[in-house]
């Protein structure tokens, strides 16, 4: 395994994430395929084995009992400080915004019901899951200084957002004397690469750490045309990101399994090891243990220039979807509103 420094941050993580939105109670939360804890426990001991000591969950994953798997597998098999444990909250909800609940206690609460999940002191870093449209970006900085300065959080991270936002954030964090984002974790890998517009250029120019997610696109670049599994079949949400595109894609797909072919490895390691040469630490599912020791070995795996050319070329921009696409219409509200708003002042 290596070990890199996330972004500008001190903390060390391999450069491979377990992605920990497969574990938790299936009857908890929106997905029928996820690992109970038994099985859980099993691949994320695995990962440890492996060298891997990056962890990423979120209070939305299963309602909570992914971070409960996690924390409680992680005090078994693991010492806290040699571990790199992320969690996400969400923005407020509709019946915090009507009580009148501000962003920063929002953030404090959520993170406070994260910790007993987990049942640690402290998350290494904490992000913001996805950008909310009806909070004042100055209470969502303000919250995440709070739970900084309380010691409840070292870094800060985010998700599903747009350079702009990301620019604007940290803009105002370094106005204001509060901790910048460190990491994006974006939806990128090589059937999807809209990151490669602004997010990618504008984090190497920052120094701020790519960590993206579906870095297999929910299996689609482990899997040689015709195989299946039972996430393929019934992860609605990857169905939503890919099945529109699964066309072109498929010509992409073509070329990571002819490659893994001639280098007599799997999809899953040219997949990574292509995305490994673009971000920090690509944040990794994983159900089985095959999956876990795959994208270890996607480490070792050098791809020369030729053959990430290869890979790329068949590539055609994509539509945004999923949160995504959701922030392309939540933006254009807000824009339409300030637009309005100076034509009437």
């Amino acid at each position: 395994m290596e070990y890199i420094k996330l972004g500008q941050s001190e903390l060390a993580v391999s450069r491979i994430c377990l992605g920990c939105m497969g574990f938790g109670d299936a009857s908890a939360g929106q997905h029928s395929w996820t690992l109970d804890e038994a099985h859980s426990r099993e691949i994320i001991r695995r990962a440890l084995e492996l060298g891997v000591n990056f962890f990423d969950t979120a209070i939305a994953y299963q309602s909570g009992t992914s971070e409960q798997y996690l924390g409680r597998a992680l005090k078994d098999f693991a010492q806290r400080s040699q571990v790199v444990v992320a969690t996400k909250f969400l923005p407020r909800t509709e019946a915090e915004i009507a009580v009148g609940i501000s962003g920063s206690a929002h953030i404090e609460r959520m993170l406070d019901k994260s910790l007993k999940n987990l049942g640690m002191d402290y998350v290494d870093l904490y992000i913001y899951h996805m950008w909310d449209y009806q909070t004042p970006l100055s209470e969502i900085m303000e919250g995440l200084n709070q739970v900084v300065k309380a010691g409840k959080a070292r870094y800060i991270g985010i998700s599903n957002c747009f350079a702009w936002q990301l620019a604007k954030a940290n803009a105002l964090a370094e106005r204001e004397g509060f901790p910048k984002f460190v990491s994006v974790q974006g939806h990128y890998n090589l059937i999807f690469r809209e990151e490669e517009r602004e997010m990618a250029p504008y984090c190497r120019e920052e120094g701020i750490a790519l960590t993206p997610y579906s870095a297999l696109a929910g299996g689609r670049l482990s899997k040689r045309p015709g195989e299946t599994s039972v996430r393929l079949e019934q992860d609605s949400y990857a169905k939503l990101k890919y099945d529109a595109t699964a066309e072109s894609d498929g010509a992409i797909i073509g070329r990571v399994a002819e490659l893994a072919e001639k280098h007599s490895v799997t999809m899953t390691e040219v997949a990574l090891a292509w995305l490994l040469t673009k971000a920090a630490a690509p944040v990794v599912g994983a159900t089985k243990f095959h999956h876990m020791e795959g994208a270890a070995k996607a480490i070792d795996l050098k791809l020369s220039a030729e053959e990430l050319a290869f890979l790329e070329e068949p590539y055609v921009p994509h539509k945004l979807v999923g949160v995504m696409a959701q922030n392309t219409q939540s933006a254009a509200k807000e824009s339409h509103v300030w637009s309005i708003g100076n034509q009437t002042a």
